[in-house]
């Protein structure tokens, strides 16, 4: 299967949007956003989409607390990995044509709201439902990474979406640990509080320090929706992506929610503040964000996609042959991560490229079709811990990444 990575024809554009005049955003400065905002969007990516992974490493705790068991306790991360797909679906797309910094400020107020709901959930369903809701608004790191793309020249634009997605991963990688030790220290129920505090934090300075932007489409809602479903029938690149990162965000899905099962078990017995160093080594791979960008803008997307399918199945094989040693679990999950993240940049580089007009509708779709990806991988990471071990778990997290390197470089006949 062949794979395009440059722009599509401007005939696309505008199918694109259901046959409507779509304006375009105005030329980025060939200067680039200034660099104390593509700090400020990293960080702000990081802190955000962080506390959809604080539950990860607290799932032996919230087994204790709640009295259920082990797949039951993976739903957590399950539900708001879908209710991030779902925010993804019908809300990402908006920032085609809302002023994305008012959206942005509305995402995380609500996000304050559901956080605060978790902290203070008297029972697992309604830490199931703040969850969802959670995970729906924190969508709003997916408003800010298309944002960075529009504002940043077409030369740098791989390097720029790198630097803020290195941002966005560290979150995703450092929440692990911080969870775990603010948790260890004190109860699950900070962990939620206490990043409801932040996120009021944030959202005043994001308010106060972004840029506006005028809307790059004019499309009533229901409109824009119909909209992103067709730019996934105009761009088979944009297909492919998207079940490319499918398969690795399972992959990486699977390897995190049971990892704590396996560190608090024989032979580790692990506390939760040690599950949480262990989470630290996974955080080596966000260094790969940046050099990922500019392997995307060097034209070198395919050959390294391939590396990094090859790169995640070896992960998992370290971690099965070596899973009574730390050492080789600590390599496998550098190792993933890294993996992983390159597909990502290398995915958003070949997406962002497609349209300039409908980046957040590109980025919906290819976002939403992921973490759907990543939350059927929760759920069967731990119904594979539970039927046959951490064996069974690397089993499946190698398979994954082999069968996205199949179909995306399938034998020539």
């Amino acid at each position: 299967m062949s794979q395009s990575n440059g722009p599509a024809p401007l005939a696309d554009s505008a199918s694109a949007t259901g046959g409507a005049a779509v304006p375009q955003t105005p030329e980025p400065s060939q200067a680039g956003p200034p660099r104390r905002l593509v700090i400020l969007l990293a960080v702000s990516c990081g802190l955000t989409v962080a506390n959809l992974y604080y539950a990860q490493p607290l799932l032996s705790e919230l087994r204790q607390s709640f009295h259920i068991g082990a797949v039951t306790a993976g739903s957590l991360v399950t539900a708001g990995q879908l209710g991030y797909a779902l925010g993804l679906l019908l809300v990402v797309p908006l920032g085609d044509v809302t002023e994305k910094r008012r959206l942005a400020t509305l995402l995380l107020s609500l996000t304050v709201g559901g956080l605060v709901l978790a902290g203070l959930a008297p029972g697992f369903a309604v830490l199931l439902i703040a969850s969802l809701i959670v995970g729906c608004t924190l969508t709003v790191a997916q408003i800010l990474v298309p944002f960075a793309a529009d504002l940043a020249p077409d030369a740098s634009r791989g390097r720029v979406v790198g630097q803020v997605m290195s941002g966005l991963l560290t979150g995703i990688l450092l929440s692990r640990t911080v969870g775990s030790v603010v948790a260890g220290a004190t109860s699950w129920r900070v962990v939620y509080l206490g990043s409801a505090a932040l996120m009021t934090v944030l959202t005043l300075v994001l308010r106060s320090v972004l840029p506006r932007r005028r809307p790059a489409a004019t499309l009533r809602y229901g409109a824009l929706l119909r909209s992103t479903v067709r730019l996934l029938k105009v761009h088979p690149a944009l297909r492919r992506r998207a079940l490319y990162q499918a398969a690795m965000f399972a992959a990486f899905s699977a390897f995190w929610t049971t990892i704590s099962f396996v560190l608090t078990a024989a032979p580790f017995h692990y506390s939760q503040w040690q599950v949480g160093l262990f989470a630290l080594a996974g955080a080596g791979g966000a260094l790969i964000a940046p050099l990922a960008g500019r392997w995307a803008d060097r034209g070198l997307v395919r050959p390294m996609t391939a590396v990094a399918f090859v790169a995640a199945a070896v992960a998992f094989g370290v971690a099965g042959v070596g899973r009574h040693s730390v050492l080789a679990l600590g390599a496998a999950a550098v190792l993933l991560d890294m993996a992983v993240q390159t597909t990502l940049i290398l995915g958003q580089h070949v997406v962002y490229e497609l349209d300039g007009g409908a980046r957040a509708r590109l980025n919906s779709a290819f976002m939403a079709t992921f973490f759907v990806g990543g939350a059927v991988g929760s759920q069967a990471g731990s119904a594979a811990y539970h039927l046959g071990g951490w064996p069974a778990v690397t089993v499946l997290g190698a398979a994954l990444p082999l069968l996205a390197l199949a179909t995306a470089f399938p034998r020539r006949g």
